[in-house]
Order: C-alpha cells, then structure tokens, then sequence
C-alpha cells in the first residue's frame, strides 16, 4: 500500500461571522479559489498536479451550494480536468477531505490532492440548510435531540465539569492564541486575503479577545439556559436520556464556546512519487485515520472513541502522542478529552484554539491539522494527533509523524 504525506498547508486568517467583519463582502468561491491558488503557487505545480479536490463545507446552501468544490477549482488557476468534490461531516469536514484524500492515495486512487475546506458563515448561516435531525420529529424525539450548546453543558454536568474550569480555559485560549500570533508560530501557513487591487483586507484571525480574563467572564450569561429551561425545554429532553441527571448545569456562554467566524484551509497531500516529480519535500506522513459515530444526544464527545480509535489503527498508545489539537467547539469537549486520557495540559492546542480564534465549520478540521503541523516541526517532535467532535454524534481523528 503506498503512503501518503503532507507536503503543505495553508490557512486565511478568520473573520468575524458578521456583517461588520472582514470578510464578510468575499464569498466563499472566491476564498476558496485563493487558497486552490496559493498551494498550486507557493509548490510550483501544474495546473493538472492533482487528482481531485475535496473541499469541506458544512451549509451547503445558496452561494455555499451547487458543489462548491467543483465551482472552486474553475475559479483558480487549476486546470478545468481537476474535479471537485464537496463533502460534509459537520465539523470535521476539513480533516474527512484530508482523510479521505490521503486514503485514496493509500489505495492507489491518484498520486495528489488538495483537501480542506471552507465556511462562511456571516453570509451563509448555519442551520440554514436545516437538518432532519432536528426539524424531523420521528427522528428529533427518537435520538433525544437537543441544540449542541446543550450538549456541551450536557457533558459538563455528567462529568463534573464547573463554570469556574471553562472559563479558566478560555482564558488559556486566548493567552496561548496571542502568544502564538505575537511570536509568528503562524507565519508559515497564514495567507493574507486581498482585494481584487491586491489590497489587504485581512491578515491575523480577527476574533482574539487578549484581555479576557476571569472577571469578564463571570459577568456572562449562559447561553443555553433559556432554551434547556424555557420551551422548548431541552433540559427535560436531556433528563429523559439520562434520568441519573437532577438538573442541566448551564456553563457555557460566547466567551468559553467557539466563535463563528469566515475561513477557508487547504492542505496537499501526495505520494512520494508526486512529490519526486515535483521536487517536493514532504513535512509529514499520514499515518492513521478514523472516524466514529456516538451519542447522538451528548453529541460532542466523539474525540474520544476516535482518539481510541486511530491510536489502535496505528499501533500506539496515547504516550506515544507529542502534541494534540482538540477542536474547542466547547470549553466542555477539551476538559472532558484531558480527563479521559491524562493527557497533559501543556501538550493539547498550545496556540489556543476556536474559543480564541474561532470555528469556520467546513475549514476546521484542516486548520488544526496544519497548526499541529507547525507547531511539530517549531518544537522538533514525531507525533502528533488531530480530532473534533461532530454534530449528530460523530467523531473524527488523524495522526500525522513529522519527516
């Protein structure tokens, strides 16, 4: 079986997901197109070098809609025999197109891709797709749906896990994500977005709050306690899945939970023969993926049997792990991780994560693997692994060995 490997990856910076951010005036073609562009650019290749591309998005609607990822590759500088193909597992769809891609490769299914993923979502809402899961009763009343800010404090009152905790890692994001900005660990992969004059509308993440503290925290309301105890009352739909609960402890709220934000990502993974023809030196060896599916109605700790997971598909242990990413969709879902498996604090999203810098759905996946790349090869260590949670309860896992 041939191997497959990472030889670049790049991110935009994100916007604010609001009318007032930077990026809302660009669509998610154009952002799309840019990043297609930069990895052909910045690796000297051919407008034909790659099989296909496999771009994640999550709200595949309107201008997001129609496959994106074909629309993408006409609007770059790729040549119109690359196809393109859009997919969507939720959260994780920027790391299922790398995954996908680099088991493709693995089969014999082409020598190269671009994968990653895109989302605007100041232009493109989420939810406005709508999903049976949560609009269909015969399904909603049947998985116990409930919102996943829901599921978040679900998972918060289960495993003991307090307000004062959440907001302390917050805090940790947001000073890690400002180290990193203010030392250049995102040099390398961040690429300005321009105008059509080649002005620069945005070159650093937008939605960093540096002076987050404890006390500012504090002063926030829980942002899902009216819905988990008002109607439509999805703390009792909570109860009803799990009777040993007394009550739903609401602690999460905009400050402890991912930011929504515009991003695209792409990441090039190929073979080794691509990149000798290329004269292409690879960073990193892809060395297992996995993907599960969990409870649907605590939702979000699908990190954890992935994690399970991808470590026996390639014969490790968690100690054999350097650094992680955990995608901090909830403060809830990365404490719960570090619980499950003892992993050391200071070995898990060294740079801040989405609760800093926020969560563009259908980017994210490739954004954390390309970060953990970076920040592997400034710390000089082999391993490292990538996971996110996934709405309707899913779980998604990568581990990567830096060459």
């Amino acid at each position: 079986m041939a191997e497959a490997f990472i030889y670049d990856a790049i991110r935009t910076p994100r916007g604010k997901g609001k009318p007032d951010g930077a990026l809302h005036e660009v669509t998610a073609l154009r952002l799309s197109a840019l990043v297609l562009d930069a990895l052909r650019e910045r690796n000297g290749l051919p407008g034909d070098a790659v099989e296909d591309v496999i771009w994640g998005n999550v709200t595949q609607v309107g201008e997001q809609g129609g496959c994106l990822a074909r629309s993408a590759v006409l609007a770059s500088s790729l040549d119109e025999s690359v196809p393109g193909l859009s997919i969507n597992r939720f959260c994780a769809s920027g790391l299922e197109a790398v995954n996908l891609a680099a088991n493709q490769i693995r089969a014999g299914a082409g020598e190269a891709y671009i994968a990653g993923g895109v989302e605007m979502m100041g232009r493109v809402p989420m939810g406005s797709d709508g999903a049976a899961i949560a609009v269909d009763p015969s399904l909603a009343l049947r998985t116990y749906f409930v919102p996943q800010g829901i599921s978040a404090d679900i998972i918060a009152t289960e495993y003991g896990i307090t307000r004062d905790e959440a907001d302390a890692y917050a805090v940790q994001s947001q000073k890690r994500a400002k180290a990193a900005w203010d030392e250049g660990r995102f040099a390398r992969s961040v690429i300005p977005v321009t105008d059509i004059n080649g002005l620069t509308i945005l070159d650093r993440d937008e939605t960093l709050r540096p002076d987050t503290d404890m006390q500012k925290l504090a002063a926030l309301e829980p942002s899902f306690r009216a819905m988990g105890e008002t109607m439509p009352g999805f703390d009792r739909v909570a109860i009803l899945k799990y009777p040993h609960l007394e009550r739903i402890e609401h602690i999460h709220h905009a400050g402890n939970s991912s930011g929504i934000v515009d991003g695209a990502a792409g990441v090039l993974v190929g073979s080794a023969a691509f990149g000798e023809r290329h004269g292409l030196r690879p960073r990193a060896r892809i060395r297992a993926t996995a993907k599960v599916g969990s409870d649907p109605t605590i939702m979000l700790t699908g990190p954890i049997p992935a994690t399970e997971k991808v470590l026996k598909a390639a014969g490790m242990t968690i100690g054999d792990i350097d650094l992680f990413e955990v995608n901090e969709a909830f403060a809830a879902v990365v404490l719960r991780f570090l619980q499950a498996f003892g992993v050391p604090d200071d070995r898990v999203n060294v740079n801040g994560g989405a609760i800093a810098m926020g969560h563009p759905l259908g980017a994210s996946g490739a954004i954390i693997l390309g970060t953990l790349l970076d920040e592997m090869e400034r710390r000089g260590v082999g391993t490292g692994l990538a996971t996110l949670c996934i709405a309707s309860g899913m779980g998604a896992a990568t581990i990567i060995e830096r060459l």
